[in-house]
């Protein structure tokens, strides 16, 4: 019932910018937390970056000054802003939430379909 849905991936050359975006549809009756992760190829699924429904954010060290999270509570989306991107940075990028449908008595997390993510010459 619940979906995550992310878009703004694409190809960019280095030092450029993107600007992800994940929009969760469906009923929710209140969500968490939402973040971002990526996953390269022959490397493990990592953190990038997450905010709670309050504002507070985390970032994995590889991003730090260069990525900014955001979101938008009242659209249930969460926003990624890259900048100075490096090829190290291209990836899958997933977006998870932390959620409660209305079809659930507890909160779970959800997962995206994966957004690409390719920065080259």
């Amino acid at each position: 019932q619940v979906t995550l849905v992310e878009s703004g991936g694409g190809l960019v050359q280095p030092g450029g910018s993107l600007r992800l975006s994940c929009a969760a549809s469906g009923v929710i009756f209140g969500i968490n937390a939402m973040g971002w992760y990526r996953q390269a190829p022959g490397v493990e699924r990592e953190l990038v970056a997450t905010i709670t429904s309050g504002g507070t954010t985390t970032y994995a060290d590889s991003v730090k000054g260069r990525f900014t999270i955001s979101r938008d509570n009242a659209k249930n989306t969460v926003y990624l802003q890259m900048n100075s991107l490096k090829p190290e940075d291209t990836a899958v990028y997933y977006c998870n939430a932390d959620l409660r449908s209305t079809s659930s008595r507890w909160f779970r997390e959800y997962w995206g379909q994966g957004t690409q993510v390719t920065v080259s010459s």
